[in-house]
């Protein structure tokens, strides 16, 4: 069952929901308009390996903004920190980011329960799109879960506060 905007209102005020810094305009009638960092990270390899640590660099979107080229994958992170013990955040792109052909995470758009930090995001462009640092670039929502939560999330991408390239090499190693 998905939250309302109220209902994710009051569970940020009772703490069951982080989003920080929270920002009431931003609360839809079920989802909140999370932004975009300033920071990107871009993969140095046009080929890239799932068994390699594959090396990237980091790129500052100015305030003038950054013009996203298709045929790169752009690994950005939201502004808050965003997540739950209780319940599941579900993170899609605005509708108006889509019809400028940004997609915001096309895979990857469940948040475990536990997991709280700046979520990345990949972001890949259809063609050159210009974004800007602090962008409504997305919205999560909140799904409550049925039966006994037995446990959280503890993995690889747990706690982080930016951009994180793909861990799936430690699988290999």
């Amino acid at each position: 069952m998905i939250l309302t905007g109220s209902e994710i209102l009051k569970n940020i005020e009772n703490k069951k929901i982080i989003i920080d810094p929270f920002d009431v305009s931003q609360l839809n009638p079920n989802s909140y308009n999370f932004t975009l960092s300033s920071k990107l990270l871009v993969y140095d390899n046009h080929v890239l390996d799932v068994k390699q640590n594959n090396p990237f660099r980091e790129i500052v979107i100015p305030q003038e903004g950054l013009i996203l080229s298709p045929g790169v994958v752009y690994l950005a992170s939201t502004k808050e920190t965003i997540g739950s013990d209780f319940f599941v955040p579900i993170i899609r792109g605005r509708s108006s980011i889509g019809r400028l052909g940004l997609f915001v995470n096309i895979t990857a758009d469940l948040i475990d329960l536990g997991s709280v930090n700046r979520i990345t995001l990949q972001l890949s462009a259809v063609q050159p799109v210009t974004v800007y640092p602090g962008l409504q670039i997305g919205q999560v929502t909140f799904w409550q879960v049925m039966g006994e939560i037995s446990e959280r999330y503890s993995g690889r991408y747990k706690s982080e506060e930016s951009p994180s390239p793909s861990k799936m090499y430690q699988d290999f190693e």
